[in-house]
């Protein structure tokens, strides 16, 4: 899981990163009846399921849960990188590294 972010500081540290355009589309689309903004939805509930299938390999107590903390951290840290913190990501994977410890029997991966 922590992996995630060894990617993302990839990501981050492109010249042509833009954020993500699914969080982009929540941010400025309020309405919630809007099709494009529910695509996203869908579409960040989809990485979120994917992320808790690797909590639930971990060995998480409690997959969901941690799935969604685990997803706040993800966005989190793309909104910091895109207001130009070149350490969110690293950020991040401190951040993700305490909630694997809280978690008796979780595998850091």
């Amino acid at each position: 899981m922590l992996a995630i972010f060894d990617v993302f500081d990839e990501w981050f540290a492109l010249d042509s990163f833009e954020g993500c355009s699914f969080v982009n589309i929540l941010l400025e689309i309020s309405y919630r009846e809007d099709e494009v903004r529910a695509a996203s939805v869908r579409h960040l509930a989809n990485i979120r399921e994917f992320v808790r299938g690797l909590a639930e390999e971990a060995g998480a107590a409690d997959p969901e849960a941690l799935a969604c903390q685990w997803h706040i951290l993800m966005k989190g840290s793309i909104v910091a990188a895109g207001e130009g913190d070149h350490k969110a990501a690293r950020r991040a994977q401190e951040v993700g590294a305490l909630l694997l410890e809280r978690e008796p029997g979780v595998r850091a991966a």
